[in-house]
């Protein structure tokens, strides 16, 4: 089974990563609101410093963040995917 990381917790991420954790995904998580970690931590998740921290740990790396210029940081940024980003890490843009 995939190790997923799961970047952006908010009204819809929240319950997709919940969602994963019930199906028996190991789930790695981060967001800027650290409450949202801790409440998706408190299911089962592992959390993650940032992106890159992410996608060093997971096979698939699934963004739902607000929109293009978030998801460009969340990937492209200083600490994003792609510096942890491994050879065949599959990346989901919601």
């Amino acid at each position: 089974m995939f190790k997923v990381g799961f970047i952006g917790l908010g009204i819809m991420g929240k319950p997709m990563s919940k969602n994963l954790l019930k199906a028996g995904y190991a789930l790695t998580v981060f967001d800027l609101n650290q409450a949202a970690v801790e409440e998706v931590v408190a299911c089962g998740a592992a959390s993650a410093a940032n992106g890159a921290a992410v996608a060093a740990q997971s096979d698939v790396v699934i963004t739902m963040v607000p929109n293009s210029p978030h998801v460009k940081a969340a990937v492209m940024g200083p600490g994003g995917v792609l510096e942890g980003a491994k050879p065949g890490l599959i990346l989901v843009d919601m």
